[in-house]
């Protein structure tokens, strides 16, 4: 093993290699930043581009653009409340509070340090242990992947607000909007309103722009306050050695959650964020915290979807299957270049996978230098008054939601929440639960109905396996935990009065 090593380092090394992961990872950090754009848009834009490449150069573009563009996802949604990528959302609620508070370049930097330590976690895990790794995501099937998903919709009642039952109402409106579309199972059409738009769904783009983004630019010419907080203030700042200290158990657990999440098929960086966020919240001794603007709630999420990036590449490599959207497009670039991912692979082709691992290594380390580079120039656009910056940031969300799927519709969609975010903030409904339903919905959904035709309607199935058992039962603690820890409160001082 320490000789293909060697030969994955010294390939990587070659300047002509390491000039083209630079480029994948600072094209990734843009896309990623950059709301509307993303990184599997910037993939899929590069593929053509590496028709003309070597395969193990061509490999390492695409892994430069898309380990870097999972953490530039966060950068916008820190300094505007505006995502660039979906798997930036779960960091944007804690981030986002902490640049109003003059935060805004220490939340950056712990986004930055969280990215890349979960991001190297995953891409280590990858490397040593992939074959195994694919073998135990096998084992889960539509009773494992329903109780998931529940186990991370039972944290709503402790994000970001006191009021457990607005939580729960968010959330079922979250739950709403995943229904609608056409039901994969049994074909008909499910609130469409006879529009094609919402045939294949309310996109989740759309949704996360006008909830956080455009809600937000409404709120603040509502309220008439400029970005104070944030302004001249927004160079990423490496967090300390006490709040590293401070971190590291969290920064391990999100990282370990985040690269089983991302092995699981078609699940995702983005699941991966809110269940390493969920997680936090579960363990955290003060979850009231979370979404008032602390560390916690950046670092969770970032170690988390970085980790789940490098997770989803064991699929890919071991079984030939994408875990994500961005791994599916880089097994096309694999097939263009006549490579078959799978176990084969490592035979065959030993080189250029060790190349692989040590360009997601490098990828991830670069973010370090090449995004306190970008976030420098960019966050200049704070500087601006928001009588230019506020329609400025509007514009940008139109023109970034229609070029989606240059469908117009996903304007109106964005519009519709931008009012639902705006209503809900100003009675003090949370966004975070929407969220959450709307990511999660659609996997609770199709593996709750696969496990019931698979078990003859049998409810007894969804607790099956010892591992969906255990997950169902933490949901259910989770979900009450608010109203047991008042209880036990309420006990512990009557015990003190007398």
């Amino acid at each position: 093993m320490f000789y293909y090593w060697t030969q994955g380092l010294f390939s990587v090394l070659e300047p002509y290699n390491l000039f083209i992961i630079v480029i994948g990872s600072s094209l990734g950090i843009m896309a990623g930043a950059i709301p509307g754009i993303s990184g599997t848009m910037a993939l899929a834009l590069a593929v053509p581009i590496t028709y003309v490449m070597e395969p193990t150069t061509a490999l390492l573009l695409l892994v430069g653009i898309y380990a870097s563009s999972v953490y530039a996802g966060s950068i916008s949604g820190i300094l505007f409340r505006t995502p660039g990528a979906p798997e930036g959302v779960a960091a944007t609620l804690d981030g986002h509070a902490m640049a109003k508070k003059g935060l805004a370049g220490e939340a950056l930097g712990v986004d930055i340090f969280s990215s890349v330590t979960g991001g190297l976690f995953g891409t280590l895990m990858l490397a040593l242990i992939a074959p195994q790794l694919a073998k135990v995501a096998l084992q889960f099937g539509p009773s494992e992947y329903f109780a998931l998903a529940v186990l991370g919709l039972s944290v709503v009642s402790s994000v970001g607000t006191r009021n457990e039952l607005k939580a729960l109402i968010a959330v079922l409106i979250g739950l709403f909007v995943a229904t609608v579309g056409i039901d994969k199972i049994s074909g008909f059409n499910r609130f469409t309103f006879g529009t094609t738009t919402l045939l294949s769904g309310i996109s989740f783009i759309p949704a996360i722009i006008g909830l956080f983004a455009v809600a937000e630019v409404l709120n603040r010419i509502r309220e008439m306050r400029e970005m104070a907080g944030i302004r001249a203030k927004a160079r990423a700042k490496l967090p300390s050695l006490k709040l590293i200290n401070r971190l590291k158990g969290l920064l391990l657990r999100s990282a370990s959650i985040g690269t089983f999440i991302g092995i699981l098929p078609g699940v995702g960086a983005t699941t991966g964020a809110f269940v390493g966020l969920s997680e936090a919240i579960r363990w955290s001794k003060h979850p009231e915290k979370f979404g008032t603007g602390i560390p916690e709630g950046v670092a969770a999420p970032e170690a988390a979807n970085n980790a789940a990036a490098g997770g989803a590449m064991v699929p890919l490599l071991t079984l030939g299957i994408p875990g994500s959207a961005g791994t599916a497009i880089m097994l096309g670039a694999f097939l263009i270049h006549g490579l078959q991912p799978g176990p084969l692979l490592f035979v065959q082709q030993p080189k250029l996978v060790y190349s692989i691992f040590v360009g997601m290594f490098l990828a991830n380390l670069s973010i370090i230098i090449f995004a306190k580079l970008f976030i420098r120039y960019f966050s200049k656009v704070i500087e601006l008054p928001y009588n230019i910056l506020g329609p400025g940031i509007i514009i940008f969300c139109v023109v970034g939601t229609f070029a989606l799927r240059n469908n117009f519709g996903d304007v109106w969609i964005m519009m519709i929440f931008a009012i639902i975010g705006f209503f809900m903030e100003r009675h003090d409904y949370p966004l975070a639960p929407i969220i959450l339903g709307i990511v999660l919905g659609p996997i609770a959904e199709e593996n709750l109905r696969q496990a019931m035709i698979i078990s003859d309607n049998n409810p007894l199935a969804l607790v099956s396996s010892p591992l969906s058992a255990i997950l169902i039962g933490l949901s259910i603690l989770s979900l009450f935990s608010p109203q047991l820890r008042r209880l036990w409160a309420r006990r512990r001082n009557a015990k003190g009065r007398s």
